[in-house]
């Protein structure tokens, strides 16, 4: 065990599934052989939704000052008790500005462990966006607090799957104000980003599509100048500094199966347009990570499902595949690199798709 990376797994909003897709990781024996699984949450939490999900609890619990003097000798599955909320007053399903406060604190204190080489990487569980809101926390989603919090100078997320691999120049925005975010230089940033990631993850220069805004791409204009005014320009800047990519392509035809044969990733304007495919192709095993950071971060694709929290029904594929991919990101030996993908992993080839 002691060879094994130390993944750092925040427990997600505490009235969410979170806590229980992470009792189900800390006793999947896939997860246990590829690292040392470190919940960053509340015991309390997990002890209640274990009795009410009827789930083991198979992990030593670390105060916060336990942590500090023995993490060293840490060996198997972890809860790392941050006692950021009194557990008895979580109420499942329900969004209150406690409960985000302390999702917003298990993410932080993950950040800085992983900063200080504490943990080897970082995956994520899900947090709800108005309980953090409620909390006084104005970020949009992970990628933004990760981004700030290390220090990023650019960032960009990216979904993967081996059906489908999809890259975001903005996120978690209202749609209306997506065409004033757009720009070259960001597109181009999307671009760079993603095409650096896949050449660590694939061992070869990927083929990216870059999807249009507009719809049948701005019909040369017609419907839209966003695609000659800043989308063109960034695929031929791209192209110049010899990344392979096509588009802009319609976003309706983008992913038809023949177009997904020839694409290893896409590059896409907005949150749905890539969500949409993604989630149809790849919902539960589909993994986020932020590309960028001076760490390893992936998190699940998925929210917190407060209408089913502790109720014993939630899916933890996307946990396992999500630390699972983390902890082979970031293997023990390999910290003075964190931020960087190993150049010997390669996620599965993309199957065909008829």
């Amino acid at each position: 065990m002691h060879d094994l990376p130390r993944v750092a797994v925040t427990m997600g909003d505490p009235a969410g599934i979170g806590p229980e897709v992470c009792l189900h990781m800390l006793s999947h024996p896939t997860v246990n052989a590829e690292c040392v699984p470190i919940v960053f949450g509340d015991a309390d939490v997990m002890r209640r939704v274990a009795a009410t999900c009827n789930l083991p609890l198979s992990a030593q619990v670390m105060t916060s000052h336990q942590w500090q003097m023995h993490r060293a000798g840490i060996q198997g599955p972890t809860i790392l008790d941050l006692a950021a909320i009194d557990g008895t007053t979580v109420v499942p399903g329900r969004i209150t500005a406690e409960t985000g406060r302390a999702s917003f604190r298990y993410v932080e204190e993950s950040i800085r462990a992983a900063l200080a080489g504490e943990v080897d990487a970082v995956s994520t569980g899900p947090i709800n966006k108005e309980a953090l809101h409620m909390a006084g926390y104005r970020y949009p989603g992970h990628t933004e607090i990760f981004a700030e919090k290390t220090g990023a100078a650019r960032s960009c997320m990216m979904l993967t799957s081996a059906e489908i691999t999809c890259s975001f120049v903005t996120t978690h925005i209202a749609y209306r104000d997506v065409p004033q975010r757009l720009s070259t230089a960001r597109i181009l940033e999307a671009i760079e980003l993603t095409d650096d990631a896949l050449r660590r993850l694939h061992g070869r220069p990927p083929r990216l599509t870059v999807c249009g805004l507009n719809p049948h791409a701005g019909e040369n204009g017609i419907f839209g100048d966003e695609e000659p005014r800043v989308i063109v320009p960034a695929i031929e800047l791209a192209r110049a500094k010899g990344i392979t990519l096509t588009g802009p392509l319609p976003p309706d035809t983008a992913f038809l199966p023949a177009r997904r044969r020839e694409t290893d990733a896409y590059i896409c304007m907005y949150h749905d347009q890539g969500h949409i495919p993604l989630k149809m192709l790849a919902f539960d095993t589909a993994i986020n990570t932020t590309l960028g950071l001076p760490i390893i971060r992936t998190s699940v694709d998925h929210g917190t499902a407060l209408d089913i929290a502790w109720q014993g029904k939630a899916n933890p594929q996307s946990l396992f595949e999500a630390v699972t991919l983390a902890a082979r990101l970031a293997p023990v030996g390999h910290r003075s690199r964190a931020g960087q993908m190993p150049d010997q992993y390669t996620i599965p080839p993309q199957p065909e798709i008829s």
